[in-house]
This record gives structure tokens, sequence and C-alpha cells, in this order.
């Protein structure tokens, strides 16, 4: 499975989501500018990156023949 060019892509979306994750965890801790600036900036492209991730996994079951 982790030779499927599908699912390496899948990964690397999960990946985006949870670093896009971090970094606002980050700012929001630290608050100041940063989090000002930049949080509801982070939360946007964390959904974003949440909505592909999810697509991509239901995609790559459906393809797989995962779904019955």
């Amino acid at each position: 499975m982790t030779d499927d060019p599908l699912f390496i892509i899948l990964l690397l979306a999960v990946c985006a989501v949870a670093i896009i994750l971090m970094i606002g965890l980050g700012g929001f801790a630290g608050g100041g500018a940063f989090n000002k600036k930049n949080a509801n900036k982070l939360m946007r492209y964390r959904i974003g990156a949440q909505f592909v991730a999810v697509l991509l996994i239901v995609g790559f079951v459906w393809l797989r023949g995962g779904f019955g």
C-alpha cells in the first residue's frame, strides 16, 4: 500500500492538515500580534486542507474497493 501514489498523496494531505493545526495552536497559545493577524486565515486553510484530505480518503477507499 505504501507504493500506491494515491496513498502517498493522501498521507501528504493528512500531514498538511496536522502541520496547519499545529501552527494555529502554537499561535493561539502564544497570542499576540501573530494570532490576531493569522488565526482566521489558518482556520480557513485547515478547513480547506481537511476537506481535501477527507475527499482523498473517501476516494481512496472507493477506488480500492473498500465500499462493498
